[in-house]
């Protein structure tokens, strides 16, 4: 009896096992360390060697969601990053690439430079518009090449921005199309630019295709599948982004406290269900309709209203109460929560408006986080504490405020108002990595100009740069040299170049003189040349073009340069006071023949004009003061098609180095002041080589204003008003009272 008794019980506990082991409410323990079940990602409830501690549900959850989203939202909540990498194994097998594993470094230094080469475009296929202007960014940039042979990088002609497989720009078949092309080699030294992955429901990162060891600027990229100073996360631009140049920002003044209506704004889509649902449901909790506006709608995609809650139509109306360029304008912060994926329109909308981003977006990793430190310029947040975010933002002090601000219109105008900014910063970043010896710093990259224009090959000392200075509490080398552009051959000892020679070497400021000969004659005997108290070097031009006057010879040894036009009439004393004026202002250029642009309505383009009026925007180099670090830039920051124009042109070459000085500085030149005949003595030259006494010279220069604007994308001139005097300059004194009392005279 006690058997049959013991025989039932065992009985009854293996069916009550095996009943609840059916409905879900016990895991068995798995058979052996060899069977599936003990593989990682079993999800058994005991912690194994592998595997990471329990993620527990986060307790502000329930208040923050409706129980109807918590099914559709469970993968994100209840994953861990190690399941949520496995999801994502075919796009990211690589993804313990590094540049020391996964990039050949031998590919670069065999050419000698970091070269980038795209793929001819196959027949038939299609490429998006946004697609087309970054490969067309590649092409026209410096680092272009179309040897493959010469390639240190390379990049598909096929378009990888949009992988969401319900979208009409997803390219089918890419798989095999990436496999067959010859120079794949497992996308080793490849790099694949990605706006969106994944689609409905849980927009996980898959491509669609294995990337091999191929780098990825993508966006919306999560910390978890970002490779670490391989991968580059690239923010989400819109297909209306400008290709190159872009708006400026709209910061337009200063003030403290910022005289703005808002604290807190965010006017956007809200998700009734799905992943990224979670914190825009949570939004009307914060929500004050005074000065914290956070607004969503419901009304998007086809069934919304099946969907739809109790709180829909309340939002609905709410929403279309405000305008969102208003609000965007008028608040001192913008929240940046995530949408579908982890990165956001908005993100870029709130860096131009000066609006300072709130991130809330757990686990997005920041565009360009490797060189930009943004906490300079955003308030990163996290969306478990949402409801502290306007209690954290009011605590904010008015100068880190202003701070702040100013630094999101450094961003945005330095690298993310134009598809050719951010596809340039990407390739530059990459560069950085296989050129380490001559990397950029961090204060290169996160203060102004910014790393596109800071050119680390150019010298690995900040204090050789004109826009450091401040920073590191130092002041250019208080000496220029003279670069005295000849074309005319030497045939009287009275000609003007032998005038200005004399003249400049008088200065106390002068430590030597290049003379450049670009004359087609050869160069005259060394007795011809006056004798001066300081050296005197004749280079014979390069290819004798106008561009050579701005090579970065060797010879100059000073930070300051004075470019001379070899007709240009200045006394010692105007040198002296333009030089002491350059002192000031290293980074800008300081001068005296002044000229202006204007934007002609009649025929929509820009216009160039030499009436002498009280604006000017640029200072012409034929008698003006620069840093020497502007030739390097000129020579290898500017394209050669541009460079070509100039030397075609044999003219123009003054105006290509304002636009380059101004779209580095966003500042105008400096014009100083100059003798009243100096007009009448620079047009009455009439020697057979002054471009003064071409006719066509003007029209030339009409036609160069708009190639340049055109190239760079926008016009970066900068009108000003602003004339520096000496002290005491026209004052009923005594003449023996002022300094420069020879600018006077004259």
């Amino acid at each position: 009896m006690q058997a049959k008794k013991r025989y039932l019980i065992v009985l009854s506990a293996g069916a009550c096992v095996l009943l609840l082991s059916f409905l879900g409410g016990v895991q068995l323990p798995s058979p052996g360390p060899g069977s599936p079940g003990a593989r990682r990602g079993s999800g058994s409830p005991g912690l194994g060697p592998d595997q990471p501690w329990p993620r527990y549900s986060d307790p502000l959850q329930p208040f923050f969601s409706s129980p109807r989203d918590h099914t559709d939202s469970d993968y994100n909540l209840h994953t861990s990053p190690r399941q949520k990498r496995d999801v994502n194994s075919s796009a990211y097998r690589g993804r313990r690439c590094r540049m020391d594993s996964c990039f050949d470094f031998s590919l670069c230094h065999r050419t000698g430079g970091f070269k980038v080469y795209v793929y001819p475009q196959q027949k038939g296929e299609k490429i998006s518009e946004s697609y087309q202007n970054i490969l067309s960014t590649i092409e026209s940039s410096r680092f272009y090449t179309s040897d493959p042979g010469q390639a240190c990088l390379f990049v598909l002609s096929l378009d990888t921005l949009d992988r969401d497989q319900l979208s009409p720009q997803y390219v089918h078949n890419l798989r095999g199309k990436v496999q067959n092309l010859p120079l794949w080699s497992d996308g080793r030294n490849h790099l694949i630019f990605n706006l969106y992955s994944g689609t409905w429901p849980d927009y996980t990162e898959e491509l669609g295709f294995d990337i091999g060891q191929a780098m990825l600027a993508k966006a919306s990229i999560s910390t978890e599948n970002f490779r670490p100073r391989f991968d580059v996360s690239i923010p989400l631009f819109s297909k209306e982004h400008a290709r190159t140049g872009g708006d400026r920002g709209f910061l337009r003044f200063n003030s403290i406290p910022p005289f703005r209506r808002y604290v807190l704004v965010f006017k956007g889509k809200r998700y009734l269900t799905g992943i990224g649902s979670d914190t825009r449901n949570a939004l009307y909790h914060v929500h004050n309709a005074d000065d914290v506006v956070l607004l969503t709608t419901c009304k998007h995609g086809k069934d919304w209203q099946k969907h739809k809650d109790a709180r829909c139509d309340r939002d609905n109306a709410e929403y279309d109460k405000y305008d969102y360029k208003e609000m965007l304008h008028n608040s001192t912060f913008c929240l940046v929560p995530r949408g579908r994926r982890l990165g956001s329109f908005r993100f870029l909308e709130a860096l131009q408006a000066a609006c300072v981003p709130v991130m809330l977006s757990n686990g997005w990793e920041l565009p360009f986080s490797e060189i930009i430190d943004w906490n300079r310029a955003a308030v990163i947040g996290d969306e478990r504490l949402l409801l502290q975010i306007p209690t954290t933002v009011r605590s904010i002090h008015q100068d880190k405020i202003l701070s702040l601000r100013q630094q999101t219109q450094f961003l945005w105008e330095a690298y993310f108002s134009s598809v050719e900014k951010i596809v340039l910063t990407t390739l530059e970043i990459i560069q950085d990595r296989v050129l380490e010896h001559g990397s950029r710093s961090s204060l290169m990259w996160n203060s102004h100009p910014g790393g596109l224009f800071a050119l680390p090959q150019y010298s690995g000392f900040l204090g050789d740069f004109p826009f450091y200075y401040a920073t590191l509490g130092i002041k250019p080398y208080p000496k220029f040299t003279a670069v005295i552009h000849a074309v005319s051959p030497l045939v009287s000892q009275s000609q003007p170049i032998l005038k200005l020679l004399v003249a400049v070497a008088k200065s106390q400021y002068c430590a030597q003189i290049i003379v450049l000969w670009n004359c087609d004659k050869p160069l005259p005997a060394k007795h011809r040349w006056p004798a001066t108290s300081v050296p005197v070097i004749v280079i014979e031009g390069e290819n004798k073009v106008m561009s050579s006057r701005f090579l970065p010879y060797e010879t100059i040894v000073t930070d300051a340069v004075l470019s001379l036009d070899e007709d240009t009439v200045l006394s010692t004393t105007e040198v002296d006071f333009a030089f002491t004026v350059w002192q000031s202002f290293p980074e800008r250029i300081v001068g005296y023949p002044a000229r202006s642009h204007f934007w002609d309505s009649n025929k929509e383009r820009w216009g160039y004009t030499s009436k002498w009026t009280n604006d000017y925007s640029m200072v012409l180099t034929g008698a003006a003061i620069f840093h020497k670090y502007y030739h390097y830039l000129y020579t290898n920051y500017l394209p050669s098609s541009l460079k070509g124009m100039v030397d075609q042109l044999a003219n123009c070459e003054d105006i290509l180095m304002n636009f380059l000085v101004s779209a580095v500085t966003k500042l105008p030149p400096i014009k100083v002041t100059q003798k009243k005949q100096y007009k009448e003595t620079m047009m009455g030259q009439s020697s057979r080589a002054s471009r003064w006494a071409d006719p066509d010279h003007f029209a030339q220069r009409q036609t160069c204003m708009n190639k340049f604007a055109s190239w760079f994308g926008t016009m970066p001139l900068i009108h000003s008003q602003m004339r520096l005097d000496p002290v005491l300059f026209k004052d009923q004194v005594s003449i023996l009272r002022k300094k420069y009392r020879d600018i006077e005279r004259l």
